[in-house]
């Protein structure tokens, strides 16, 4: 089993940081922009691990070369179910370099952001180190 997806399904919060890159890009499914930075992606990630419930991956698709790598989940959010899929990179450390969400339906989409928009003063003050 991949190591990032062992953390998260253990709600492993410390492991799932340990494995991103410093440059570590992440972008949400929700948000145009993406993050950059491992400060504000553990935040985020930290957040989401709260956000999520019941989450658990139905599939791993990885590129033979192992530096790609895709896990399907599926979650809840409040009463939405939601489908989707982290995206992962890994740099030639093997730490993650790239990481993107998608989700589907819009609606999961929608309950997720509002959740994560709930939270954002708080991850901006995990992610500065106050």
């Amino acid at each position: 089993m991949n190591p990032f997806r062992k953390a998260v399904e253990d709600g492993d919060h410390e492991a799932v940081v340990a494995l991103l890159a410093e440059d570590v890009v992440f972008t949400s499914p929700v948000v145009f922009k993406p993050y950059a930075g491992k400060a504000i992606t553990a935040a985020i990630l930290g957040a989401v691990m709260r956000v999520f419930e019941d989450l658990r991956y139905v599939r791993e698709i990885e590129n033979p070369d192992g530096r790609d790598l895709v896990l399907v989940f599926e979650a809840r959010v409040g009463d939405r179910q939601i489908q989707g899929c982290d995206l992962l990179h890994f740099d030639e450390d093997g730490r993650i370099d790239d990481l993107t969400v998608m989700v589907r339906p819009l609606s999961g989409a929608q309950a997720l952001q509002q959740a994560m928009a709930a939270r954002f003063e708080r991850i901006e003050r995990e992610a500065a180190g106050a």
